[in-house]
């Protein structure tokens, strides 16, 4: 089984970053994300970058905003390119070709975003760490790598299930950019705040255990993801799905 689920995501990952290189996804979607969130933001917010525990929320966000941006093409895509008959005619099972498209929801969110966090951090180094090397503290670095899986996991499944049903490629983008635009907005507003009110939210956020909330977070958001998961899997039907 996971041999089939990986000729699933070799086959989507070479759709994904040559036949669909558009701006939502290929080349050109990948270096509006690394410029962004590798060099444009990082630059703006200075040291903070580094060692600010809010900035969690962009890894966290990331991921999200990267895997709803290329997921609607999951199933609607293969609908509308009149290819979704021969995958569901193929040997493959009903799991392999779902865990398989999710698979590749996840690597190309999570991939991008763990790259970003490489690139940002040199960036940060180069303009700002002339007094010595900026890394950043090991409970952000394990936080943000940990919710962005989770969370590009929960796009992925959560993608994959409206894809399922949506006619078109186009009507699966219209569901989840709802989704887009309700996490863009505190993204966008994070860096608005004056310098007194941020240094009053690092000062909550370190006198509360942070570690026990992350905790909860992760927890919360992974009971989300299995929940999602095995809905997902309930209404894949093969036979549904050649019918439609």
């Amino acid at each position: 089984m996971i041999t089939d689920i990986w000729t699933i995501t070799k086959k989507e990952m070479k759709e994904l970053l040559t036949q669909r290189g558009r701006f939502r996804g290929g080349g050109l979607g990948m270096l509006f994300f690394l410029g962004v969130f590798g060099i444009i933001m990082p630059l703006q917010a200075g040291k903070a970058w580094v060692v600010s525990p809010i900035l969690l929320a962009y890894w966290g966000w990331v991921p999200f905003l990267l895997v709803t941006s290329v997921i609607a093409d999951a199933f609607a895509g293969e609908r509308e390119r009149h290819t979704l008959e021969t995958l569901l005619a193929s040997r493959l099972s009903d799991r392999a070709i779902l865990l398989g498209k999710i698979t590749t929801g996840v690597l190309y969110g999570w991939g991008l975003t763990l790259f970003c966090m490489l690139l940002s951090l040199v960036t940060v180094n180069v303009v700002y760490g002339r007094q010595g090397l900026l890394l950043y503290p090991a409970g952000i670095a394990a936080g943000a790598v940990g919710l962005s899986f989770l969370l590009s996991f929960f796009a992925a499944t959560l993608g994959v299930l409206v894809s399922l049903r949506a006619n078109s490629v186009r009507q699966a983008q219209q569901t989840t950019s709802v989704a887009v635009f309700l996490v863009l907005i505190p993204l966008l507003l994070l860096p608005v705040p004056p310098q007194s009110m941020r240094i009053a939210l690092v000062g909550i956020t370190q006198s509360t255990n942070s570690t026990a909330i992350l905790l909860s977070i992760i927890g919360l958001i992974g009971l989300a993801d299995l929940a999602l998961l095995g809905l997902s899997m309930i209404r894949f039907k093969r036979s549904r799905l050649i019918l439609e």
